[in-house]
C-alpha cells in the first residue's frame, strides 16, 4: 500500500517518541497489534534508528512504519538504512528532496501557503500541517482547502480525540497524533493504558457509517 493510500484508509498516524528504546519499540509493536498501523518513529527519541530497525524486525517488511523529524541528508540515508517505508518531517529542505532521492515517500511539513506551493514543486505525496493547533485548528485547514482543494493535509501537533474528529470532519485525509495518544508509554508508561487510547483514537477516526437508504 503507497503513502496516500495507507493515509486515506486508516487516517491517522502515531508518533511515537520516546526516552526509553525498549519501551518506544513496544509502543510501536502495542499500536500495530491495536489496529494503528501507520507508526512514525521520530529520530529526536533515544536511539530511534535502533527502534525503526527492531521494529522492521518485528513488523515484517510489508509494515507501514516511517521515520519522523527527518531534517538532513543524512537523517533521511541513517532511516532509510534502518528500515523506514516513509519520512516524515516538520519543514522543508534536505530530509525532504534526499528521501525522495532514495525513493521514500514524504509526509511533508508545511504551515503557510507558499510552504504547501514548494513541498508540491518537491515532490511530497502529503502535507503534514504543523504545528496545527497553533497555526489555527481545524478553521485554517478549511482555509487552507479554498486554494488548494485537492491536497492531502494531515493535521499534526495537538491532535486529541475530539480535535482529531474535527480535521477530519474538515477536510483531513489523516491527523498525526503524538503524546495525546502515546502519554508515557514510550519512555516506560503503562502499555495497557496505550491500547485503550489507541482504541479511543480509532474510534475517533472511524468513517461516519453511511445513511440507511429509505
Amino acid at each position: 500500500m503507497d503513502l496516500l493510500t495507507a493515509l486515506r484508509t486508516h487516517r491517522l498516524v502515531a508518533i511515537v517518541r520516546g526516552a526509553d528504546p525498549d519501551a518506544a519499540l513496544r509502543s510501536v509493536v502495542a499500536l500495530v497489534e491495536e489496529g494503528v498501523p501507520l507508526v512514525e518513529v521520530s529520530l529526536s527519541g533515544e536511539d530511534a534508528l535502533d527502534v525503526i530497525a527492531a521494529a522492521r524486525a518485528a513488523l515484517g517488511p510489508d509494515a507501514l512504519l516511517g521515520a519522523g523529524t527527518v531534517l538532513t541528508a543524512e537523517d533521511a540515508h541513517a532511516a532509510h538504512r534502518a528500515g523506514a517505508g516513509y519520512a516524515v518531517t516538520p519543514g522543508l529542505g534536505e530530509g525532504v528532496t534526499t528521501a525522495r532521492e532514495l525513493g521514500l515517500p514524504v509526509l511533508g511539513g508545511v504551515m503557510t501557503p507558499t510552504d504547501i506551493v514548494t513541498a508540491r514543486a518537491l515532490g511530497v505525496e502529503a502535507y503534514k500541517i504543523f504545528p496545527a493547533q497553533q497555526a489555527g485548528g481545524p478553521g485554517y485547514l478549511r482555509a487552507l482547502r479554498g486554494p488548494f482543494p485537492g491536497l492531502p493535509f494531515v493535521p499534526v501537533g495537538g491532535v486529541d480525540a475530539d480535535a482529531a474528529r474535527a480535521y477530519l470532519a474538515a477536510g483531513a485525509v489523516a491527523v498525526g497524533v503524538g503524546s495525546p495518544l502515546l502519554g508515557d508509554a514510550a519512555d516506560g508508561g503503562s502499555i495497557a493504558e496505550l491500547r485503550s487510547r489507541a482504541r479511543e483514537f480509532l474510534d475517533a477516526v472511524r468513517p461516519p457509517s453511511p445513511a440507511p437508504s429509505r
